[in-house]
């Protein structure tokens, strides 16, 4: 028997359907991300408490620490990522099975099609949702932490945050454009072959790859600005620590530390709003059938 009922097959749908497992990846992903956000710190206070005291007192109570935090990262990342499969796995086989039986009237062409772009919508939930949740709490956990070192870093941050956003968005309709261009004519690739005739089939690359260039040349302006933005703010943090503040070499580490994870998770988000972009236009397409 279906678990959809005639419903819309959206993201909301499959996390309404699966809420036991996909809330259990997230946890695990929400604890993994809080160890990691946290190995910086206590590698600064490994570093501070090894310079002061060498392997005995405060410095061999740090190192205990930090070895800690990595061994509890280490075990979760494994159990995560054993169970991820065997859960996104079971969601993939419901779906596409769903998908088939509700486009049995679409011609074959366009139902391989739409069982590849499905899989995309439980690729999300598995790949990019853990992503965004590691983004959002390294750059809450980054901001936070800057800001007890000076407010000046921390606001830095938030800066290059709201810019790079900005930049993604000038794009945004555009990225739909050409992914529902680009899945229009994935639509039409069996039929094309069961032609036989080279010249469609030759017409039909060239214009998967035209398509797929000028999304290449898109991403390729989008994040040569975002990284622009984003390598200005960890530049000036590192400048500013250095000739405005009193600090340890610890201290000047879990800055910089810091300052490039929240690159690397600011990062993330327009990577998300991309992939958002192309799910929202397969989401239309799937629930067409």
């Amino acid at each position: 028997m279906s678990r959809f009922k005639g419903e819309r097959l959206t993201i909301r749908t499959l996390v309404q359907k699966y809420p036991g497992k996909i809330i259990i990846t997230w946890l695990l992903t929400l604890i993994e991300t809080v160890l990691t956000a946290l190995t910086p710190l206590f590698i600064g206070f490994a570093i501070d408490g090894l310079l002061s005291d060498g392997i005995a007192g405060d410095g061999l109570a740090s190192l205990v620490q930090l070895a800690m935090v990595l061994g509890g990262l280490i075990a979760v990342s494994v159990a995560r990522r054993i169970y991820d499969t065997r859960a996104y796995g079971t969601i993939r086989v419901d779906l596409g099975s769903e998908l088939i039986v509700r486009s049995s009237e679409v011609r074959i062409s366009s139902q391989n099609a739409r069982l590849g772009m499905a899989r995309e919508l439980v690729d999300f939930l598995e790949e990019q949702v853990p992503a965004l949740m590691n983004s959002i709490v390294q750059l809450i956990v980054s901001f936070i932490i800057l800001f007890l070192f000076d407010p000046v870093l921390a606001y830095s941050a938030l800066s290059s945050a709201f810019i790079m956003t900005l930049i993604y968005s000038l794009f945004h309709r555009r990225f739909f454009r050409l992914n529902a261009d680009h899945n229009q004519q994935i639509e039409k690739q069996v039929g094309i072959l069961e032609t036989k005739v080279p010249d469609k089939l030759a017409s039909h690359l060239r214009l998967i790859r035209l398509i797929e260039v000028r999304l290449s040349d898109t991403e390729a302006y989008v994040y040569g600005a975002i990284y622009f933005v984003l390598m200005s703010f960890i530049l000036f943090n590192l400048w500013f620590a250095a000739t405005n503040m009193i600090v340890t070499a610890g201290m000047i580490f879990a800055i910089v530390s810091y300052s490039w994870e929240f690159v690397e998770s600011a990062l993330v988000l327009p990577v998300t709003l991309q992939g958002w972009s192309r799910l929202s236009e397969i989401m239309q397409r799937i629930n067409r059938c």
